[in-house]
């Protein structure tokens, strides 16, 4: 459902927006202008857009998803590197990323826009996340837009990584369970923490048998976590659930 967001930078859907990014703005105006559609400039004179923070959020974007993967993935050659940043960065991904937010409640939209739909808009939804994050990075600096780009967008950057083979631990756990018919894996997550600020923690378990434990910011980050415990518990300890010793 929309929220009529007369002035959003003092409304309380803005405060809880901040409380979700896990940023209190010390220039809410910035906010608010993130959350501010071009079709809302257009019959509301005196309005900046957010398309300029948008521009801004875009190349800080790209700088921590290249930065962050060129460290995690040594073993990517630039080739590879490029189509993982690139199904990252991807408008589906960070209009998914945009409306886990709540980012189309708040937008400010002109009446046309509005109800033709464009607070579920992908592209709509991917531009105002850009904008937020130039916006954060305005406010509060560039480890405050990174730590907001990787909180959100680690879980997708470890799913692109995969690949479509899939050779993400979660993926590599499966198979190696399955070769060894060690039987049913399965995966417990717990949180804590506020909802801006929440710790995810993970347990992966063959046949009720705990194998691996982990954590992250996020549920994928956590059963990621918890299956690459578990993948050197199972291969190097034997693991008593499988039986087996050491595996190629």
């Amino acid at each position: 459902m929309a929220v009529t967001l007369a002035d959003p930078a003092r409304s309380t859907a803005a405060t809880d927006l901040m409380a979700r990014l896990g940023h209190d703005f010390d220039d809410p105006e910035l906010l608010a202008q993130a959350l501010t559609h071009r079709s809302w400039c257009a019959e509301h004179a005196g309005y900046a857009s957010n398309e300029r923070l948008e521009f801004l959020g875009d190349a800080v974007l790209g700088l921590v998803v290249t930065d962050h993967i060129f460290r995690t993935y040594p073993e990517l050659h630039e080739g590879a590197l490029a189509k993982l940043r690139a199904r990252v960065v991807s408008a589906p991904v960070l209009a998914e990323v945009g409306d886990e937010l709540g980012l189309g409640a708040v937008l400010r939209l002109g009446k046309g826009e509005d109800a033709s739909g464009g607070r579920t808009k992908q592209s709509i939804l991917a531009d105002a996340f850009e904008a937020v994050i130039g916006a954060l990075f305005l406010d509060g600096g560039p480890d405050e837009a990174a730590r907001l780009v990787l909180d959100r967008l680690g879980g997708h950057i470890v799913d692109a990584a995969a690949g479509p083979g899939g050779h993400d631990h979660k993926t590599q756990l499966q198979e190696l369970v399955a070769r060894r018919a060690a039987g049913v894996l399965s995966y417990a997550v717990t949180d804590e923490g506020p909802d801006h600020d929440k710790v995810f923690h993970a347990t992966v378990s063959v046949d009720g048998a705990v194998v691996g434990t982990g954590s992250g910011r996020s549920k994928k980050l956590a059963e990621q976590d918890a299956a690459a415990a578990a993948l050197v518990h199972l291969r190097v300890d034997g693991g008593g659930a499988t039986g087996e010793g050491t595996d190629a």
